[in-house]
C-alpha cells in the first residue's frame, strides 16, 4: 500500500514580498566552489565541552538576510568538517589539469609531486544544441531514464572508487588511509570518504570548468548531481560542498544523509550515530557523539542539506525500509525548509516520502515531481 508524504510541493511557492525580502531573489547557482572560502577560522571546542542541544540547532543562527547567509553556510561548512566529515584540501593553482579523450573526461590532480588521476565518460543527448544541461550521477543514476530521454541533458558518472574505495560494502582489504586520495593527502588519512567523495566531484567540476564549454559542450550554469542510498548520502554532502552544482536530487539517502542524528537517536532499528559505517565518517566522531552524547552535537543534518541553498534541494524517502530513518528525514526536511522560506525561494526545496516499492526504484508516483524538479532547474523551464 502506497504512503505518500508531501512536505510541500511546486505549488507551496512562497513570494519574495510575502517573505519581506525585495529586490532580486538568490541565484540558482555559483560560479566557485565555496562562496566563503575566505571567511574566518571558527574556533573549535573539544567535542566534550559542547553544550547539550536537544532541539535541532538553528541553522540560521546570526543571519539578518541573505546577505549573511553565505558566512553562516562558511560556518556550517567547517562545523560539519572538524567534527563529522574530516577535512575538504582546497585547490592551488595549476595543482588541476584537464583534459578530453573523445567524450571522455580525464582530471589530473598534483600536490607536492603526488598525483591523482580521474576519469569519466560524458554521454551526450540526441537532442537540443550545445552547450547541454550535465546531470552526474554519484556511482550511478539510479532516477529512470524516461526523465532524461528526449530531452537535451548530458550524463556522466563520478566513479568514487578513484578516490577511495569504501563503497556501501566493507571489505577487510579495504583500510583508512591506503587510497587514491590518502596517497595524495597522507595529512588526511583519518578523513571520512564523504568528504575524499565531494573533494572528487569538485575536481570533476574543475576539469569541466577549466576546459569550458567549447572543448566539454556542457554548460557549467546547469549542473546536477543525484544518488541512491549510500551514494544519495554521496550526493547531498558533493553538493553541499561545491557550489557549483544547480540541483541536487537525493534519493534515500537513510541516516547520515538528510536524517537528522538527533532524532535517528529517539528511534529503533535505523541508521543513526551508533549504528553506521564510520569508514564514511571521521572515526572520532563515534566515540564523541555516541550515545546521548549526540545531542552536544553542535549542528545536525539539516545543515548540511540547508548548506544548498539557494541552489536547488529535492529529497526522495522509502517509508518501507525503516532503515532509512525517514522519520527523521522528515523532521530534519522541515527545519531545512525554513532557510529557503526566509530567502522567498521555498520552490526550490522539497521532499517527498513514499512508499510500496523497492530500494532505489522511483516509483511512477513520483515521476512528475522529479520531472518538474529537473525541467526547471537543469533546462530553465
Amino acid at each position: 500500500m502506497k504512503h505518500l508524504i508531501l512536505l510541500l510541493s511546486l505549488a507551496s511557492f512562497v513570494s519574495l514580498h510575502a517573505q519581506g525580502v525585495a529586490g532580486t531573489p538568490p541565484p540558482f547557482v555559483y560560479e566557485v566552489e565555496n562562496t566563503a572560502a575566505d571567511a574566518p577560522t571558527l574556533f573549535m571546542r573539544p567535542a566534550s565541552e559542547l553544550p547539550v542541544l536537544r532541539e535541532l540547532p538553528d541553522a540560521l543562527e546570526g543571519v539578518k538576510d541573505f546577505a549573511d547567509w553565505s558566512r553562516r553556510r562558511g560556518e556550517i561548512s567547517q562545523l560539519v568538517q572538524h567534527y563529522e566529515l574530516g577535512r575538504k584540501p582546497a585547490m592551488a593553482p595549476g595543482e588541476v589539469v584537464a583534459y578530453m579523450d573523445a567524450d571522455t573526461l580525464i582530471v589530473t590532480v598534483t600536490v607536492e609531486g603526488r598525483t591523482l588521476t580521474l576519469r569519466s565518460t560524458i554521454h551526450y543527448p540526441k537532442v537540443g544544441q550545445p552547450p547541454y544541461a550535465l546531470m552526474i550521477g554519484t556511482s550511478g543514476i539510479s532516477l529512470p531514464h524516461q526523465l532524461f530521454d528526449g530531452k537535451p541533458i548530458a550524463t556522466m558518472i563520478f566513479h568514487e572508487s578513484q578516490v577511495n574505495d569504501y563503497s556501501h560494502i566493507w571489505r577487510k582489504d579495504r583500510v583508512r588511509g591506503q587510497f587514491a586520495f590518502d596517497r595524495l593527502y597522507p595529512q588526511l588519512q583519518a578523513n571520512g570518504a564523504y568528504i575524499e567523495w565531494a573533494w572528487g566531484l569538485s575536481r570533476l567540476l574543475d576539469g569541466l570548468q577549466l576546459l569550458g564549454p567549447e572543448r566539454t559542450r556542457i554548460d557549467m550554469s546547469h549542473v546536477g548531481v543525484t544518488g541512491c542510498s549510500y551514494a544519495g548520502k554521496m550526493a547531498l554532502y558533493c553538493s553541499a560542498f561545491d557550489e557549483r552544482v544547480a540541483l541536487t536530487i537525493s534519493q534515500e539517502p537513510g541516516g547520515g544523509g538528510a536524517a537528522a542524528w538527533r532524532v535517528s537517536h529517539t528511534l529503533s532499528e535505523v541508521e543513526d550515530l551508533d549504528h553506521t559505517d564510520y569508514h564514511w565518517f571521521l572515526e572520532s566522531m563515534r566515540d564523541d557523539f555516541k550515545g546521548d552524547k549526540v545531542y552536544q552535537l553542535p549542528f545536525d543534518q539539516h545543515e548540511v542539506c540547508a548548506m544548498i541553498c539557494p541552489r536547488a534541494l529535492l529529497l526522495l524517502g522509502n517509508p518501507d525500509w525503516k532503515w532509512l530513518a525517514d522519520e527523521a528525514m522528515k523532521p530534519s526536511a522541515e527545519a531545512a525548509r525554513k532557510v529557503w522560506e526566509r530567502f522567498g525561494i521555498a520552490d526550490r526545496f522539497d521532499c517527498s516520502i513514499v512508499g510500496g516499492h523497492p530500494h532505489c526504484v522511483l516509483p511512477e508516483s513520483q515521476y512528475p515531481l522529479v520531472e518538474s524538479f529537473i525541467d526547471r532547474f537543469l533546462l530553465g523551464k
